[in-house]
C-alpha cells in the first residue's frame, strides 16, 4: 500500500511539473496548420516560382532540461521513396524560442550565434522552399522543432539530413510539429 501511495504521489509531482512548464508548441505568421504554404515559402527553381523564404517559427513550451534545438523541415510525400529534406538547422542555444522569417538564408546571417544548417535534399545547406511536382496532390511540409539534451551536435559540415537527423533523435527530449500543405 504504501509503495502504491509513493507512486501516486511521483506520478502527481511529475504531472503537475509537467502541466506547469506547457505543452510544447511551435507556431508560424508564415506557414498555418493544415493550411496551404504561400508562394513567399516556395522554392524559386525546377519549374517553381516562389521566393523561397523560409518561414519565422517560434516556440514554447519546451522541456525543462533542454540544453538546445534543432528545426527540420520535411515532405515525407515527395517521390523519392524516403521523403524530401527542406531544411536543417541545428546547435541552436537553448534561451532562443524562435527563427525570424527568411533565416534560412545563409547570406543573410539571421540564424542565432552557433547555430548551423545542414545539407538538405537539394544538396546544399539553407531553406530550399516547396515544389513538388506539378499535377502531384498537396504535399504535407512538417516543420518541427526539437528540444535537445546536449549543447551541441558534433556534425561534420557536409552531413546529410538524415546524418543530422540521426544525431537529432539521439537526443531528443520533445519535439513540436507544424504541417502545412502545397500542391501544383
Amino acid at each position: 500500500m504504501r509503495r502504491l501511495v509513493v507512486g501516486l504521489l511521483c506520478g502527481i509531482t511529475m504531472s503537475s511539473g509537467a502541466a506547469a512548464q506547457g505543452k510544447f508548441r511551435l507556431t508560424s505568421t508564415d506557414v498555418h496548420q493544415g493550411k496551404h504554404i504561400g508562394s513567399a515559402q516556395v522554392f524559386n527553381g525546377m519549374g517553381c516560382t516562389g521566393n523561397n523564404v523560409s518561414p519565422a517559427l517560434s516556440w514554447s513550451g519546451a522541456p525543462g532540461r533542454t540544453k538546445s534545438f534543432a528545426v527540420t523541415a520535411y515532405d515525407p510525400d515527395a517521390p523519392t521513396g524516403s521523403g524530401w529534406w527542406h531544411w536543417v538547422v541545428y546547435n541552436i542555444p537553448a534561451n532562443v524560442t524562435s527563427l525570424p522569417s527568411g533565416a534560412g538564408d545563409q547570406s543573410k546571417n539571421l540564424l542565432p550565434a552557433g547555430a548551423s544548417q545542414g545539407n538538405t535534399d537539394f544538396g546544399t545547406a539553407g531553406y530550399g522552399g516547396p515544389c513538388p511536382p506539378a499535377g502531384d496532390k498537396p504535399h504535407h511540409y512538417i516543420f518541427t522543432v526539437y528540444a535537445l539534451n546536449t549543447d551541441k551536435l558534433d556534425i561534420p559540415p557536409t552531413a546529410t539530413a538524415a546524418y543530422v537527423g540521426f544525431n537529432i533523435h539521439g537526443h531528443q527530449l520533445g519535439k513540436a510539429t507544424l504541417t502545412a500543405l502545397y500542391g501544383r
